[in-house]
């Protein structure tokens, strides 16, 4: 489960891998790829949604939107 502290970019790669059992290089690769989809989203003007976290919203700033949690009994 990745900690709710800020990490760097090695740090998550680090975690992603271990917690998807695949290589830390193959994971900070995907992790490259994402934000790169997320940025260039974001500079076409379309909003870029984070499955199961929220929407980044493209203007001056970029505006985060938090999807709603879920409550589990």
């Amino acid at each position: 489960m990745l900690r709710s502290r800020q990490m760097r970019k090695k740090e998550l790669a680090h975690e992603i891998a271990r917690s998807s059992g695949i290589a830390t290089g193959d994971a900070a690769d995907q992790l490259d790829r994402a934000v790169a989809k997320i940025v260039n989203a974001l500079r076409k003007g379309h909003p870029a949604h984070l499955p199961g976290i929220g929407v980044l919203s493209p203007g001056k700033p970029w505006t985060f939107r938090a999807d709603a949690p879920v409550i589990r009994k």
